[in-house]
């Protein structure tokens, strides 16, 4: 492979990273793609050795090698975990050898930038963590509870409209169906003993006019405002009944949106607000590896070519 290559991980089924790369190869960027968790050791080989100037070495992955000492950037988007392949205590340990080294190399490349770095994005999926910053860097943020006491949980919800959701988006199942955790509105007289199972994030719920995600890449910022049918509290459970159209970042937004993923060291973000009638942004999250591609079509939003335009210059400080 020619020098200075893009290293993309992801993993073998992601139309978002597909547009990306189909970019970089228009503009004949060499790009190694890969999904570490699934591709090594079987298919993927790493020979690294560390010198003055950091690691260096090579990278296999079938027949292509990247050399590690030239990676110009590195997409991060969704690889799969770094799991044993059965399960007895020799398979956990490889794998977790094989996260810690290959991982740890992805991790350490000299020069190389990054979109982002897979340990900025490890911090920064903590919303506990998400909210205080939003806090620091100026966003307004709905009245916060997060707890395991039912008794606290009923008398937030009796205070103010409020609304459960969950803090991590991960994989759930009902009677062998793939379903979502929605946004939901809470009850106070319905708030029981469950509560105790698990820490619960509870909300002051805004009254939204509209909501907007906002796509940041480096310090460009994308925002798309999204209309949903009147009496949906989460437009991610309604997605054929939305309406899309590009909206302007106020300036002052802009500057807070790219300090609050200064503070994770991002380089990309993607924002969930609730806008109010009186043009108020509610910060209700941000996903540090969120999707956007079905925006682009939808609202009209480059997103692509910023992100590429990223990836081929690099030039990291690190």
């Amino acid at each position: 492979m020619n020098r200075c290559p893009v290293l993309v991980t992801t993993e073998y089924e992601d139309p978002t990273a597909d547009l990306v790369i189909t970019e970089l190869n228009r503009r004949r960027v060499p790009v190694l793609r890969f999904d570490p968790g699934r591709d090594f050791p079987d298919s993927c080989a790493l020979m690294a050795r560390l010198s003055p100037d950091g690691w260096g070495g090579q990278l296999r992955v079938g027949e292509r090698t990247a050399d590690l000492g030239s990676v110009r950037s590195l997409y991060h988007r969704r690889p799969s975990s770094y799991t044993p392949n059965r399960g007895d205590q020799t398979a956990r340990f490889m794998a977790q050898e094989n996260r810690r080294g290959l991982g740890g190399i992805l991790s350490s490349l000299p020069g190389c930038l990054y979109l982002s770095h897979p340990q900025a994005i490890a911090r920064a999926e903590y919303k506990p963590a998400q909210l205080a910053a939003a806090i620091k860097v100026g966003f307004s943020v709905p009245t916060t509870l997060i707890t395991s006491d039912p008794a606290e949980a009923k008398s937030f919800a009796s205070e103010q409209p409020t609304i459960y959701k969950p803090m991590h988006a991960g994989a759930y199942d009902i009677e062998g169906e793939p379903a979502g955790i929605w946004a939901s509105s809470v009850d106070p007289d319905e708030v029981d003993n469950a509560v105790c199972h698990c820490a619960h994030l509870f909300q002051a719920q805004v009254p939204k006019d509209f909501d907007v995600r906002a796509v940041v890449v480096g310090e460009q910022v994308f925002c798309a405002q999204i209309t949903a049918p009147p009496g949906v509290l989460d437009w991610r459970a309604e997605y054929r009944d939305l309406t899309y159209e590009p909206i302007r970042c106020p300036d002052g937004m802009r500057r807070t949106l790219v300090r609050f993923l200064a503070r994770f060291g991002l380089s990309f973000g993607a924002f969930d607000f609730a806008v109010t009638t009186d043009g108020t942004w509610w910060f209700l999250e941000c996903n540090p590896n969120g999707q956007w591609a079905w925006l682009e079509d939808a609202a009209g939003l480059p997103i692509t070519t910023a992100i590429a335009d990223l990836l081929e210059n690099g030039e990291s400080d690190t």
